[in-house]
């Protein structure tokens, strides 16, 4: 049965249901409430796990870097500077192949100061070893944490669930809370493998100093071992479908299906985009379709391929930017069809940075101006 309640706390009670041995974490706006429902959880006798109050989000990171060494399930959350100020740890945790599963309440990043939603914060660390996932909705966001504890206990490799500042954070939206005993169903109770973590009685080194002449095939390895992921997301994908009847594929396609102008997102703004499709191809000859992507690491090179093959013209619309370069989401998205026999043309929206407004205005213009386009470009968009 549904209820209706902060993004907020829908992800702490589902965190709590999975029962972590330890949640670190240190508060920044806009995830501030998801720890303090948990810190409350603890304090009101309804959590049994080790709640412990860091100095700054680089403690919060290295008390479960530590915790889930020593082989028990972990949890913390973060946003924007704290995100960047654990960077250093969250390189060593993915390379210790620690099961760490962490929320990233996404926020710009300074300077100047902002507090309002882009996705900046994210994929600034998108190189460190940990899979990605972003949620649309608040529903979405909280089953995608299930599948991220049962990826990251499967392959040893950390998990990083998305969800946009205040958008998701704290909005209310109706959300079905699986119990207990559903959940258990689809994510058993963790049961590290002995002899590798922490153990007195059998000693093990993380984290180790390492000289060149093995440094390059861990990394490798790590590498190889994200790409792989993929297919166990799939099966994980199918396996939580058949019990919550929920669909987590990593790209999800919405929209005419022969529409050779396509949007490319992830995050909540697919919702507006769905929106102005929905209204745009019931009174236009010119069909659009929205490509979502679920899943930014690994990237899902073969089934964006596979959907966008036809395509003739591509938006992506992207909350971030590199730099000197487009935006995050372009580049990978321009990868994905490097060296293929048919290619789309591909346009980069920024927009939205800072938590400006995306509206169904600008995305007519975009409409109107990927229609036209001849050549690739990036254009900053807002109004």
């Amino acid at each position: 049965m549904a209820k209706v309640m902060e993004g907020s706390r829908a992800v702490a009670e589902l965190v709590r249901l999975c029962e972590p041995g330890v949640v670190s974490a240190y508060p920044i706006t806009p995830q501030t409430h998801i720890v303090e429902y948990l810190a409350k959880f603890k304090a009101d006798g309804l959590a049994t796990y080790e709640y412990v109050r860091a100095e700054s989000e680089f403690t919060a990171a290295s008390v479960v870097l530590g915790a889930s060494a020593s082989g028990v399930r972990v949890y913390s959350a973060t946003s924007s500077q704290g995100l960047l100020l654990m960077t250093e740890v969250l390189f060593n945790i993915a390379g210790m192949r620690l099961p760490v599963v962490m929320t990233c309440a996404n926020r710009s990043v300074s300077a100047p100061i902002n507090i309002w939603n882009d996705q900046q914060d994210a994929l600034t660390i998108r190189d460190s070893g940990w899979l990605m996932f972003y949620g649309e909705t608040v529903q979405e966001v909280l089953d995608l944490h299930l599948l991220a504890y049962k990826v990251a206990e499967q392959l040893s490799l950390p998990v990083m669930v998305n969800m946009d500042g205040f958008i998701l954070t704290h909005t209310f939206e109706p959300v079905d809370i699986p119990g207990k005993k559903m959940i258990k169903q689809y994510l058993p109770n963790y049961k590290p493998v002995l002899g590798e973590v922490l153990d007195p009685k059998l000693p093990k080194s993380f984290g180790c100093f390492v000289g060149p002449k093995y440094y390059f095939e861990i990394r490798k390895e790590l590498f190889d071992n994200v790409v792989s992921s993929l297919k166990v997301i799939q099966k994980e994908v199918l396996n939580f479908k058949k019990i919550f009847k929920r669909d987590l594929s990593p790209v999800e396609y919405f929209g005419d299906k022969q529409a050779k102008l396509v949007f490319v997102t992830m995050g909540s703004v697919a919702g507006t985009v769905k929106d102005f499709i929905e209204k745009h191809n019931k009174k236009s000859k010119d069909k659009l379709g929205l490509l979502k992507l679920r899943c930014f690491r690994p990237f899902p090179t073969e089934e964006i391929f596979k959907i966008l093959g036809k395509a003739k013209k591509v938006a992506v619309l992207d909350k971030s930017v590199s730099m000197g370069a487009e935006g995050v989401l372009s580049g990978e998205m321009k990868r994905a069809f490097y060296g293929r026999k048919t290619c789309p043309l591909i346009k980069n929206y920024i927009l939205g940075l800072g938590g400006r407004d995306i509206t169904s205005g600008i995305l007519g213009d975009i409409f109107e101006d990927l229609k036209k386009s001849s050549q690739s470009e990036i254009i900053f968009k807002g109004k």
